[in-house]
């Protein structure tokens, strides 16, 4: 069976960080050019709270956002999106209409904790 991407190494593998976050706060994002919301994920003691524009209107309202756990990339470069500056990616998956459904786990785990 064929992959559907080039074949990586654990060391390709590794170079992506990623974490554990809990979302602390959600808001609406009007100056966005896609329906967004604006994040702030804590990523526990070592990384701390952290930026995040997602465009995840169409599965969640802002507030049942909060407290929830999520996947998120941090050493991807900072990127501004309008007057907002987004410090880290949370992962997701589009569904079969291109929205995007976050990344969870199956239980908590601490904020910070890496992805293996």
């Amino acid at each position: 069976m064929e992959s559907a991407s080039p074949v990586i190494s654990w060391a390709d593998f590794e170079r992506v960080d990623i974490r554990v976050g809990t979302i602390l706060e959600a808001r609406e994002f009007p100056q966005a050019r896609k329906p967004a919301y604006q994040l702030l994920v804590d990523l526990g003691p070592e990384i701390g709270h952290k930026r995040s524009s997602a465009q995840i209107t169409r599965h969640y309202q802002p507030t049942d956002l909060i407290g929830r756990q999520v996947l998120c990339v941090v050493n991807f470069p900072p990127k501004q999106i309008g007057p907002f500056r987004s410090e880290v990616l949370v992962t997701g998956a589009a569904d079969a209409n291109g929205d995007i459904v976050l990344a969870s786990l199956a239980a908590p785990v601490p904020n910070g904790h890496r992805l293996l």
